[in-house]
């Protein structure tokens, strides 16, 4: 383990043997951390938390402090991150709340750019990409492989579905199917994130039906329960269609139109 002798370490936290951490950082109680993270000076990592493996935590990063929510009085919430992730100079992630279920997520292999903020009760699943600056209000969940845009602002309870792309200064308020892109302020969808399909290894034929599915919701002029009843169809023909049917399907707040 190297531990700078300027590190603040509580004795309830628990580190792995090889853990890095550098000077002036703190580490409070309750706090886990697994092999091979590396913490960098002046970072500030609180409790309950528990950390994965292979992180790196850049310096004046704040992760695990309570919620920024007024109702919070000192419950015991959490903060859950996964293995290799990469947390940025100034990035500030919160604890959950009680009422939004206790627990702030992070998965695995994710790349968190500087000044970006996670509210409490946020879900972030793996591999995304969040440019500077992009923020997350409270229990805003955000899938697998989407990328957000520098300035990106993400409004409360939205949902991001897996493989979008924002584009910088989006602002939006409200669920955003997967596969898609999005921008402006309020955000408008632009189109299905062929350029990231592509990268992820989906076939033309997925990517064509994909954007079908785009037209049927979009620029088909239908209603909404008669496009998701379209899109439901296409997805028996096209399997890669199933993951944007059942978002559609599951939706509890107005989705981006």
């Amino acid at each position: 383990m190297s531990i700078h002798p300027t590190a603040i370490i509580d004795p309830r936290a628990e580190l792995a043997d090889d853990v890095a951490v550098g000077p002036y950082s703190v580490i409070g109680p309750d706090v886990e951390i697994g092999a091979g993270t590396w913490i960098g000076p002046h970072a500030v990592i609180q409790g309950p938390a528990r950390i994965g493996r292979e992180n790196q935590i850049f310096q004046f990063s704040s992760i695990g402090e309570g919620p920024q929510d007024k109702k919070y009085a000192g419950e015991d919430t959490r903060l859950e991150m996964g293995d290799r992730n990469t947390i940025r100079e100034y990035v500030t992630i919160n604890r959950g709340t009680v009422g939004g279920g206790g627990l702030t997520s992070i998965g695995n292999d994710n790349w968190l750019m500087a000044y970006i903020h996670i509210a409490h009760d946020c879900h972030v699943g793996n591999e995304t990409i969040f440019s500077n600056n992009a923020s997350l209000a409270g229990h805003v969940t955000v899938g697998d492989y989407a990328i957000l845009g520098g300035f990106t602002l993400i409004h409360q309870f939205c949902t991001v579905g897996e493989y979008c792309f924002t584009g910088m200064g989006s602002a939006i308020s409200k669920d955003v199917p997967p596969y898609l892109l999005v921008a402006g302020h309020p955000g408008k969808p632009h189109g299905i994130n062929v350029e990231g399909l592509k990268r992820r290894g989906f076939e033309p034929e997925a990517i064509r039906a994909l954007r079908r599915a785009y037209k049927l919701l979009y620029r088909s002029g239908l209603a909404l329960e008669e496009a998701k009843t379209e899109i439901r169809k296409l997805s028996q023909e096209h399997a890669a269609v199933g993951r944007f049917a059942d978002f559609l399907e599951g939706l509890e707040r107005s989705v981006i139109r």
